[in-house]
């Protein structure tokens, strides 16, 4: 039988774990650049930023370790830690609340339980959360897409916006900032309008929010790239997915006055993001395939649970974080038998 390698490999292979981010890296470029291209420059400025406070916290604290800072830095997990992060902030947000969360996703949720491979909750989602909880204004803030802004803002005014917190001249926040599609949605059904009176505004496209749905397609291009190299499996995104679909359908078959139709939770918020990207994060998520079909499923259940019902209108993040807490006891009860083992009357 004739074996592809039939001598030793002397030459070094890239490492896995560097190969895999950059793969996520290179799947996130679709949604960043339609993330730009609908919400402005704040996006890039946010990436950039966040992936040098990330490095830096990361570095700092491996010296504080006694330990080299290189071969962790060059796996590149922390920039993907904070490419997530800035893609899932209002493009507007303050500096400062990038340095809290970076250093709390870095320092706290990566590297005081063990570094990368040890941490029980994703890091991206959990300064998202600590933020969000701390500061909601800034937090849930977003800039209207390209379409429906009236006062786009260059890139110097933007990078001085963030910096430094001033405004350009004869602007004041309301005129830059909006609430998101799902804020609106959940706001004015609490208001009693019904979804007829609710989409009829220039805020809705074809299934989500106007723009929103679209960085959507971009973010699902990237997901399906990874599927089709390998770097994630299908069972977390389909399960997950499929199991927001299916609740809110049966939802808005109840009443269709009071519950959107299905795709709208999936192409408005974080619904794609999350399903490829951030779910699918390989340390803090179940392992099992079985379980990976409940993990999947439990998170999508439970971000309509928490956007019909909570108190937040997008709960990727929440969702993911509880189910994080849950994955080594659904690994645990869905370990497929072992080859050759007969189950006694004891097992």
């Amino acid at each position: 039988m004739r074996f592809a390698t039939i001598t030793s490999p002397h030459t070094e292979r890239p490492n896995s774990v560097t190969w895999t981010m950059l793969w996520v890296l290179i799947a996130l470029i679709p949604g960043t650049i339609a993330m730009t291209w609908y919400f402005g420059w704040g996006t890039l400025i946010n990436i950039v930023f966040a992936s040098v406070v990330a490095v830096t916290s990361e570095a700092l604290v491996l010296k504080m370790r006694g330990r080299n800072p290189i071969p962790e830095i060059k796996d590149l997990s922390a920039v993907v830690t904070a490419v997530l992060f800035a893609l899932a902030v209002p493009p507007l947000l303050p500096w400062w609340l990038t340095v809290i969360g970076m250093v709390f996703a870095i320092i706290v949720v990566k590297q005081l339980y063990g570094g990368i491979g040890y941490n029980p909750f994703n890091p991206a989602m959990a300064a998202y959360v600590l933020l969000l909880v701390s500061y909601p204004i800034p937090m849930t803030s977003w800039v209207p897409p390209e379409m429906l802004n009236q006062h786009a803002l260059s890139f110097s005014q933007t990078l001085t916006l963030i910096f430094t917190g001033s405004l350009p001249a004869g602007l004041t926040w309301d005129a830059l900032s909006m609430a998101t599609p799902l804020d609106v949605m959940r706001t004015q059904l609490d208001l009693n309008f019904t979804l007829g009176e609710i989409k009829n505004s220039p805020l809705w496209g074809d299934f989500g929010g106007l723009g929103w749905e679209w960085v959507g397609n971009w973010y699902l291009l990237g997901g399906l790239l990874l599927l089709y190299k390998r770097i994630i499996s299908w069972h977390i995104p389909v399960a997950m997915i499929g199991a927001l679909v299916v609740i809110a359908m049966l939802f808005h078959i109840i009443d269709q006055d009071a519950h959107p139709f299905a795709l709208f939770h999936v192409f408005s918020g974080g619904t794609i993001l999350g399903a490829f990207f951030i779910a699918t994060d390989p340390v803090s998520a179940c392992t099992t395939k079985k379980g990976q079909l409940i993990y999947g499923a439990s998170i999508g259940v439970l971000i309509y649970i928490i956007r019909t019902w909570g108190g937040y209108p997008d709960a990727v993040a929440f969702s993911v974080l509880l189910l994080n807490m849950a994955a080594p006891t659904i690994d645990y009860y869905t370990q497929p038998r072992v080859f050759g083992h007969e189950r006694s009357s004891h097992d």
